[in-house]
């Protein structure tokens, strides 16, 4: 986000279009909800538990201890489990198949892009791979976790912005959370933007994301990936939104709800619709 506006209090104003398509996925979405009920395992508490893969599909199985393994064996909340608001309230679309088993803060701020970046920072996190916690501000500054470690403080003044050091040193789950905090407020799609690079459909991986930057824009992430013989793919999305929400796997629309079809078109999702040549791959 930028340090003059906050992003976070912009309103999304989408297309009529965009509202058309929305309000006609949640109608076709009723329809195909029985059909596509035996993808889907109750008693399954991770993503790659919960959901099976159409006839002919095939899981696509990341190599291990990465961050594809990592998402495909996210947990999530019981079957039933609403999508809560930061404030406690509940998501009045109901555009979720699952609700992954993320905490959220008491504030406006783990939106689409936070959300994302928290998955990316825990996954690092766990694995003690603190240098790859790094992510770049809306303004164009780096900001490694490191230095949060080492008892470095950013000072933003207007769209400026420095570190200072302090006394707050250490590895402690206190400091990182400080660290994540910082980041879901100066950062979002548009930063996230500089963070990725432009990736290609048939290379896509489980931890891609489509993104479109701006204020506001959207962003998904691939948490699984299935193939037929015939080499077509099918993918499971995870999404926050806005305001601030638990994030969740999103419903299709497609006969075999959740899975959305990777196709060379433009990305039309629950709740936006991606221009072709959204996928985006980590740096």
């Amino acid at each position: 986000m930028s340090f003059l506006i906050n992003q976070k209090t912009f309103k999304n104003r989408r297309s009529k279009d965009k509202a058309k398509f929305i309000l006609l996925f949640i109608l076709i979405s009723c329809f195909i909800e029985e059909s596509s009920a035996s993808l889907y395992d109750f008693e399954g508490n991770t993503i790659n538990s919960r959901f099976k893969t159409p006839e002919g599909f095939s899981r696509i199985v990341p190599s291990q201890k990465s961050f594809g393994e990592f998402l495909q064996n996210y947990k999530i909340k019981p079957e039933g489990t609403p999508v809560h608001l930061f404030n406690g309230k509940i998501k009045q679309n109901k555009v979720w198949a699952a609700v992954l088993d993320m905490p959220i803060i008491e504030k406006d701020l783990i939106q689409c892009a936070d959300a994302i970046i928290k998955l990316r920072a825990e996954y690092f996190y766990e694995k003690g791979e603190y240098e790859n916690i790094i992510f770049t501000l809306t303004n164009g500054m780096v900001v490694p976790y490191r230095k949060y470690i080492e008892g470095y403080r950013i000072k933003v003044a207007g769209n400026k912005s420095e570190w200072v050091k302090t006394d707050k040193k250490g590895e402690s789950r206190k400091i990182f959370e400080e660290y994540l905090e910082f980041i879901y407020t100066y950062c979002g799609t548009a930063s996230l933007q500089k963070d990725t690079v432009k990736g290609e459909l048939n290379n896509i991986e489980i931890g891609d994301i489509f993104l479109e930057a701006g204020s506001p824009g959207h962003a998904v992430i691939v948490v699984d990936l299935a193939q037929n013989e015939k080499g077509e793919k099918i993918m499971l999305l995870a999404q926050s939104y806005m305001p601030s929400q638990e994030m969740h796997i999103l419903k299709s629309g497609e006969e075999f709800s959740p899975w959305y079809k990777v196709e060379d078109t433009e990305l039309k999702t629950a709740e936006w619709i991606f221009p072709k040549g959204s996928l985006r791959k980590w740096k």
